[in-house]
């Protein structure tokens, strides 16, 4: 999976950038036709914000967005959200191949 990170008035760590890079491409696993993934760090006051926006083949993109008082903690709030998101719109997937169930019924 593509990521790219961009950071919006301010200077994001480096093992803030490297974390999000190893989670990021993590998420694969709960949608696995995941492409491209855009991860926006913004400070502003005293909050830390991350939006995350995940693009995938053939559906609508999934996005999420995470506040707290840290990037490390914003990061952790979008990431479980961006997951929780990616398995109900799995979940939801109809398999239109699949066999109508009248077929796979045995027949007596």
């Amino acid at each position: 999976m593509r990521v790219s990170i961009t950071g919006r008035h301010c200077d994001v760590p480096k093992s803030v950038l490297d974390r999000t890079e190893t989670h990021i491409g993590s998420l694969t696993k709960y949608e696995p036709r995941a492409t491209a993934a855009e991860v926006i760090y913004t400070e502003e006051k005293r909050t830390c914000q991350v939006e995350v926006i995940v693009h995938i083949d053939g559906a609508p993109h999934v996005a999420a967005h995470g506040e707290g008082s840290d990037f490390r903690a914003a990061l952790s709030s979008v990431l479980e959200r961006v997951r929780r998101l990616l398995r109900d719109a799995r979940s939801k997937r109809v398999d239109h191949k699949a066999p109508p169930l009248s077929e796979s019924a045995p027949s007596e």
